[in-house]
């Protein structure tokens, strides 16, 4: 598939799920921005280790989800060279307690794509690497501490994709950057898009994600939700590979449908010059 086509395919698949169907629903009340606890960026330990939040979600019923990276809820997922079984990952169950930073109570894992691909017996190994996706629940009682709003860029506006040589914003916090908060926001570019669009090869100015970043949100141009952060590729240029959102929760939606799952949009308007970060 060419790029042109790719893309427009990409589109498409955002503008589906963007879609308000019968089961969707407005969205929750959400905390402030200023005084939320809980928000894209936050720490997420398991039992197989620390990772970052990415993006919030909502479904028909009310449930609030934290979305992370499948191999952040694997027994394996540090040593794993893919998300399926024939890569070695060993997926936690749906139900394991995931703690958040800044909940009271610890989320569960309601989502797991990576246990889906096992399931199933995925062996496709563009697929296996990068339908890299988990959504924890976060308990009702701390739901009323969540926001949206990505820190320092605000948005995420929607989901969408990006196109090689464009710009992209992340945050990132890993516990090996000690709370330096400069540390956090981050700008870079695109470097490759997969034949098959499921992954990106990324490149940020301040240099890369590093361990325990994994699962961070990357955002486009445009402020939309484009991708979750999943491994560091040493080539010289310290590439990071990030997955497509819009076709992981397209992989969601028809093997693990959760009834009017959509993204949250930030309450606060995406700002790309929010942060003076090196450029990429």
């Amino acid at each position: 598939m060419n790029l042109r086509n790719m893309f427009a395919v990409g589109s498409m698949l955002t503008a589906v799920l963007a879609m308000p169907g019968p089961a969707s629903a407005a969205p929750p009340t959400w905390a402030p921005a200023a005084s939320a606890t809980i928000h894209p960026g936050v720490d997420t330990t398991s039992s197989s280790g620390g990772c970052t939040g990415n993006f919030i979600f909502f479904d028909g019923a009310g449930n609030v989800y934290l979305g992370a990276a499948a191999h952040c809820v694997d027994a394996n997922g540090s040593t794993a060279q893919g998300r399926c079984a024939k890569d070695g990952a060993q997926p936690l169950p749906l139900g394991s307690a995931v703690m958040i930073h800044g909940a009271s109570r610890p989320g569960t894992l309601a989502y797991s794509s990576a246990l889906v691909m096992q399931q199933l017996g995925t062996s496709d190994a563009s697929l296996c690497m990068f339908n890299d996706f988990a959504l924890i629940k976060i308990d009702p009682a701390d739901v009323s501490k969540v926001n949206p709003s990505v820190p320092v860029w605000g948005g995420p506006v929607g989901v969408g994709p990006a196109a090689p040589g464009s710009q992209i914003y992340a945050y990132v916090n890993s516990s090996l950057r000690l709370g330096v908060s400069a540390l956090e926001p981050m700008k870079g570019t695109v470097d490759s898009v997969t034949s098959d669009g499921r992954g990106y090869g990324v490149h940020f100015g301040s240099g890369p994600a590093i361990s325990g970043d994994s699962g961070s949100g990357v955002m486009n141009a445009q402020g939309q939700a484009m991708a979750d952060m999943q491994f560091l590729m040493i080539n010289g240029a310290s590439t990071n590979l990030a997955g497509d959102l819009g076709l992981e929760l397209g992989y969601l939606a028809v093997h693990a449908p959760i009834a009017g799952l959509q993204l949250a949009d930030g309450t606060e308007p995406f700002n790309p010059n929010a942060a003076t970060v090196l450029p990429a």
